[in-house]
């Protein structure tokens, strides 16, 4: 399967079945991926987001600063030229976070025409009713009307989103209940396990419902079935 692929599949899982397999299949702490409740989706029909990282700092709250977007032009030219899809990350710096306004229906028709199908952000967004018309998927504080002059500061970097680091490259996953990233070299093992966990799950929810069983005995039977299907907690 190419590495595309691996994006589409991951389509299939929702992010929260996906974190709970994170937890089994990769070493990593869960606290280094996956954001805070704020950064939220405003496009929830769109359905599930799964792209490559692509980072930006943007400051779009600065008062009677002068626009400058040169990175970002050129960060869309190098946009184009990859055949992934992708998700544009931004970390807004600008010294006034609730006028921080990272993008809008226009902008997001341009992201889109070079292969980006969403955008995360620590910012919020407007015309919401016009991403609402692009398939693309935006997940950020909320909205905003307006902001100051545009200036991306750094792109290609890290950056902090949602409590987070977002480095170029990651994986990001992303559902109308909130954001993760994944590193590239879990995709594989997470991909392989998705559908068993989801298998799992399953049949644990059925007991859950029961009323005739106690407590302790539910929280036995769920050990039982998560180390039938193979999963073993690390910690």
């Amino acid at each position: 399967m190419i590495f595309r692929e691996k994006l589409e599949a991951l389509r299939e899982y929702d992010s929260s079945l996906l974190a709970n397999t994170l937890d089994y299949v990769d070493d990593t702490p869960a606290a280094e991926w996956y954001m805070g409740g704020d950064i939220h989706s405003v496009t929830p029909d769109q359905g599930f987001t799964a792209g490559v990282a692509v980072t930006c700092k943007m400051d779009s709250s600065t008062p009677g600063s002068e626009p400058d977007m040169s990175l970002y032009l050129a960060q869309l030219e190098r946009m184009d030229a990859m055949d992934v899809p992708i998700v544009w990350v931004v970390e807004m710096v600008g010294p006034r976070p609730e006028h921080e306004c990272t993008l809008g229906d226009g902008t997001a028709k341009v992201l889109h025409s070079v292969g980006c199908i969403g955008a995360v952000t620590n910012g919020r967004v407007r015309d919401v009713a016009g991403l609402r018309t692009v398939p693309f998927s935006v997940y950020c504080r909320g909205t905003v009307v307006h902001h100051c002059a545009l200036r991306v500061t750094a792109v290609d970097e890290p950056v902090s989103v949602g409590g987070i680091t977002v480095n170029p490259g990651d994986i990001i996953h992303a559902s109308d209940e909130g954001v993760i990233k994944i590193a590239p070299a879990a995709v594989d093992k997470l991909l392989g396990n998705a559908a068993t966990m989801r298998a799992a799950e399953h049949e644990v929810h059925q007991v859950f419902r029961r009323s005739d069983l106690t407590i302790v005995e539910k929280h036995k039977y769920m050990h039982e079935v998560f180390t039938r299907f193979g999963f073993i907690r690390k910690d």
